[in-house]
């Protein structure tokens, strides 16, 4: 299978599928039919073409924008991957693609919108293909449960008997056995202990849709043996609202991982027969929210005491007549030190690469944005965090002072560039038998006293 690597606004490459036509209007039916979860903003759901894949028609070339993941078309894999990782220089390995999906993945592992399966794993085996990771994980760890302990709950089970058990539906008896004559067949609720329950054909259906598209044979083979242990059980075609709903019993609490897969598959995978009955598939996120989201958490797990809360929305910008409210405020993270507000922010953004740009690459419109969260939050001290990049060895930090000249106080704004890549990973070949926490141990390290000293620098 032919591959193909786009980073975020980057590179370009020539647009040599045979019916190009075909992927821009199948990428706009994922962006029409893609799950509005937390991951997608309100405001692009307003827009009707994709924004996934930027086709030049006038070069008849292909760019990626903001978004990470792999689709699937006509026998070709179309990686896009994170712009951090871009080296103009060098055109990414094996290894080194193998390398960037590991970072993703631990970034992912502190992600608590995207709901990662939160388990410390190891991928074994080295993939360059981020779904096949992926389906990598879940198929390993499914089939091993699955080997151990399967899963049978009681289910509540309506049916016609020959004797009564569990409750008799009467008016359900009146109206469809008594009144035609079928008075021995007793229409029965029942609690049954089963196999063939909801949860296991969940299972079952994410199963086969990653058996179908999935061409690594080690996964393949994995994802058969979960079909043949659940071969008795119905199929069905799992929804994301179906699987978020399902709930059992706490004696069963290692299957909230296989639960948290699923949900992962069914809320970010578009699949389905595509005119001419063209096989395709697509895993797709957007990495600004990735980054957000994993800042979030990293900062809740290792910093936890600054009792830190993300996307509050409590203020708006204006107030209109009759106290209507506009422009709402929505800061990534909020926290006190000191009974003193403090708000910190991300943004997804290259800064720090030009040494003849005296602003650092950071946009006037950044300032504005936080200026408007020191007002109405009330807030003198201010983060915003950025993430390092291939090309960028030094982390730089940079401090603002801003002076109000209506109350004369001064508005502090700390710039942090944070690292959430390690040089020393990309380069290296990885024992993938080890936890994901243990390779990245040294970057975790790094990040914590960096993040630790960036929201403490009033102390």
């Amino acid at each position: 299978m032919k591959t193909v690597n786009l980073f975020e606004y980057q590179n370009k490459v020539k647009n040599e599928f045979k019916s190009p036509e075909k992927l821009e209007a199948f990428l706009d039916d994922i962006w029409s039919k893609r799950e509005k979860n937390s991951y997608y903003d309100s405001e692009e759901s307003k827009e009707e073409s994709q924004r996934f894949i930027q086709f030049l028609h006038n070069t008849k070339e292909i760019k990626s924008s903001k978004y990470v993941g792999v689709i699937q078309f006509e026998g070709t894999t179309i990686n896009l991957l994170p712009k951090v990782f871009y080296d103009k220089l060098n055109e990414p390995n094996e290894r080194r693609l193998n390398q960037i999906q590991s970072h993703i993945m631990w970034w992912l592992s502190y992600c608590n919108k995207f709901n990662f399966p939160s388990f410390k794993s190891s991928l074994s085996q080295q993939k360059s293909d981020f779904f096949e990771v992926l389906v990598y994980l879940f198929a390993k760890y499914t089939r091993e449960l699955l080997n151990n302990c399967l899963y049978s709950q009681y289910e509540e089970i309506d049916s016609e008997l020959p004797y009564i058990k569990g409750r008799l539906n009467i008016p359900v008896y009146i109206t469809e056995n008594l009144s035609r004559g079928r008075w021995h067949k007793l229409n029965c609720t029942y609690d049954s202990f089963s196999f063939d329950n909801e949860f296991n054909q969940v299972i079952k259906s994410v199963t086969s849709l990653l058996f179908n598209f999935t061409k690594n044979q080690e996964n393949k083979k994995l994802l058969r043996e979960i079909l043949f242990i659940l071969d008795e059980v119905s199929d069905i075609r799992a929804t994301p609202e179906q699987c978020a709903n399902l709930r059992f019993n706490q004696m069963f609490s290692e299957y909230q991982i296989v639960k948290d897969y699923c949900y992962l598959f069914l809320s970010n995978s578009i699949t389905f027969n595509y005119k001419d009955d063209l096989r395709l598939f697509a895993f797709l996120l957007p990495m600004e929210k990735v980054f957000e989201d994993f800042v979030f958490g990293f900062i809740n797990k290792h910093i936890s005491e600054l009792g830190i809360k993300a996307q509050n929305s409590s203020k708006n910008l204006v107030t209109g007549p009759e106290g209507r409210q506009k422009f709402q405020l929505k800061p990534d993270l909020s926290f006190r030190i000191d009974g003193n507000q403090w708000i910190a922010d991300t943004k997804y953004k290259l800064v720090y690469t030009n040494e003849k740009d005296t602003k650092n690459g950071i946009s006037q419109s950044d300032l504005y944005q936080m200026v408007s969260y020191a007002i109405r939050f009330k807030a003198e001290n201010l983060v915003r965090f950025y993430p390092n990049n291939v090309g960028s060895d030094i982390l730089n930090s940079d401090t603002l002072e801003i002076v109000d000249e209506f109350s004369g106080s001064k508005i502090n704004i700390y710039l942090h560039q944070i690292p959430i890549y390690d040089e020393n990973v990309l380069e290296r070949d990885l024992d993938m038998s080890k936890d994901l926490s243990f390779i990245f141990h040294d970057l975790e390290g790094r990040l914590k006293e960096i993040l630790r000293f960036a929201l403490k620098q009033s102390d």
